[in-house]
């Protein structure tokens, strides 16, 4: 079974540049994680975009839509940034029957080498494959469906509806 994994950017792929002092993005950090956490899955791995998910447009959200919908493969995993990523679920979720699509992130960056997102990216992974037909998020070790799902923004953690 082979997986897509569409990277998007959010906090996942984030770098601290030293010169300017801010949170960057270069290139993501999936096959580095993947290559660390001796992933022996069929991987796809397509860089849509690396943006944060707050200035995400109804354009971004339409890109990765279509690739989805475009997609050979029914099994799909995004990493996305969190802030908007109910949203993009949810958009996924109201159009996309025939796959299966999980959405993931991470709180800190892995580049800073404490970041939850080796763990959220496995749980993905494995989710993917387990899961019926839907659109669906994975954080914390949880899945979530696209239409049962929010950020809780005092908690940081996701939780349903």
């Amino acid at each position: 079974m082979e997986i897509l994994l569409l990277a998007t950017g959010g906090t996942f792929d984030k770098e601290y540049n030293e010169i300017t002092e801010k949170l960057v993005f270069k290139e993501t950090h999936i096959p580095q994680m993947l290559k660390l956490g001796r992933c022996r899955l069929d991987i796809n791995l397509r860089t849509v975009m690396l943006i944060d998910s707050l200035n995400i447009t109804e354009e971004d959200t339409r890109l990765i839509l279509e690739t989805c919908r475009k997609a050979k493969e029914e099994r799909i995993v995004i990493t996305h940034g969190t802030s908007n990523m109910e949203k993009t679920a949810k958009t996924l979720g109201d159009t996309i029957k025939n796959k299966t699509v999980v959405l993931t992130g991470a709180m800190s960056p892995y580049a800073f080498g404490s970041s939850d997102g080796m763990f959220n990216m496995g749980c993905a992974l494995a989710f993917v494959q387990a899961l019926p037909h839907g659109t669906y998020v994975a954080m914390n070790g949880k899945y979530f469906a696209s239409d049962n799902v929010r950020k809780n923004t005092k908690t940081g953690d996701f939780e349903p509806i």
